[in-house]
């Protein structure tokens, strides 16, 4: 048989507990939103950054930083080895081109110019000798072609003195036919020594020439190796300013050691490190400014080096116009890179709110300036002082443009 079970009841005093509890928990939800993800937030005028955003002239630049140099340096290298026997000027001196800095020695190659002097002086000796064997051979083939060419003039007389008597009988057919032979015999005899006298010369001019070839040759080579023996005194390429000498008095230098410079001081260029990202958009002809003593100068990209190292490539800028005074070598420089031309676009000041923003929202302040509430934007180019704003603010409008950090999550911040 089964036993009935009562349904318990609550007690007005247990739900009372229970409503209670959760009015508690209801309270201390509600305090956390506030605290944590609250609407609102409480700051001092004073410690915040308001800027009002503006329609003004706009152009896209970067800041990147140069180094000055020399519009030009030429490198000294030694051009052949050799001990350093003398000095004739320090580092830092002003040089005019073709002035000696220092004088090496190298016996082997002062030894290599005296063997090669004595093979010209040899070859010009013996060159002569075949040229007057050459010209005393001529001489006698000329003596006889001109003994051929008497003796077939005379053997032609005879031959016509000949003929004409024996046609009148006045002569037997024998001395007729020997006079024939004979003037017949000189004739080939001439034509013999024409064809001698003719490959003759033939064969001198030949001759000459190919020793006249072969001392040229011998002569370069010589003067070549003078030349390198003169490359044992280092001299200025150019006129300009020494620097970096490195060679001391009795130092053995190998040939290709790097010496020193000359830097041209009628110019000066500065190196500029650009970050790689914007590679796509820097060409030659672009403009920078730089700030020196209150005067701004012009600068303009004469050359771009697109090899990238760590993350990073170079450009050379040249000064337009007029060049900074007592700007020196070395001197550090902060440029402002144009990127584009200038237009007209509406402003805002450049902030710690992009840091936390991204530039897709920022705080506007009301008109009343008591307080400032979210607001979505979308933010365009950017130089070193402002972001060109593409939508989400007008002309006039007054923004935080301080960092955002302390503000949390909140919606909306009360001026006070």
């Amino acid at each position: 048989m089964d036993i009935p079970i009562e349904k318990k009841k609550i007690s007005n005093k247990k739900l009372g507990l229970i409503i209670g509890a959760l009015a508690i928990i209801a309270l201390i939800v509600f305090v956390i939103i506030q605290t944590s993800g609250g609407t609102k937030f409480n700051v001092d005028k004073e410690r915040i950054s308001i800027h009002t955003v503006s329609k003004n002239v706009f152009q896209e630049n970067i800041p990147v930083n140069g180094i000055v140099l020399p519009i030009t340096t030429i490198y000294l290298d030694a051009l052949e080895g050799g001990r350093v026997e003398e000095k004739f000027v320090e580092d830092g001196a002003m040089l005019k081109k073709g002035e000696p800095i220092l004088r090496l020695s190298n016996t082997d190659l002062e030894l290599s110019l005296i063997n090669q002097e004595t093979s010209v002086y040899n070859l010009l000796t013996q060159m002569q000798i075949s040229q007057n064997a050459a010209r005393q051979n001529t001489i006698n083939r000329q003596n006889q072609f001109t003994d051929v060419e008497n003796s077939l003039i005379e053997a032609k007389r005879v031959y016509s003195l000949n003929k004409r008597l024996y046609e009148k009988g006045a002569i037997g057919r024998q001395d007729f036919e020997s006079s024939k032979n004979n003037y017949e015999y000189q004739e080939e005899r001439m034509k013999l020594a024409k064809q001698v006298l003719s490959e003759d010369s033939i064969s001198s001019k030949l001759e000459v020439r190919q020793a006249r070839d072969s001392y040229s040759r011998t002569q370069s080579a010589l003067e070549l190796m003078r030349k390198k023996v003169g490359d044992l005194v280092v001299k200025a390429p150019i006129d300009g300013q020494l620097t970096s000498l490195d060679a001391e008095i009795g130092q053995s230098i190998t040939k290709g050691t790097r010496l020193g410079q000359v830097d041209v001081t009628s110019g000066f260029k500065v190196r500029v490190d650009i970050d790689e990202h914007y590679i796509s958009r820097i060409y030659n002809g672009q403009i920078g400014t730089v700030k020196l003593n209150n005067k701004a100068y012009t600068l303009e990209i004469k050359k771009v080096f697109t090899q990238v190292t760590n993350g990073r490539f170079q450009v050379d800028m040249t000064f337009n116009g007029e060049v900074p005074e007592g700007i020196r070598r070395g001197q550090n420089l902060q440029i402002r890179l144009a990127l584009s031309a200038e237009k007209e676009a509406l402003l805002v000041s450049k902030g710690g709110f992009f840091q936390k923003t991204g530039g897709n929202w920022i705080f506007k302040v009301s008109e009343d300036g008591s307080s400032a509430y979210k607001v979505n934007i979308r933010l365009g180019s950017q130089n070193t002082e402002y972001y060109e704003v593409v939508e989400g603010l007008n002309s006039g409008d007054k923004v935080v443009t301080s960092s955002y950090d302390s503000f949390g999550d909140v919606e909306e911040l009360v001026i006070k």
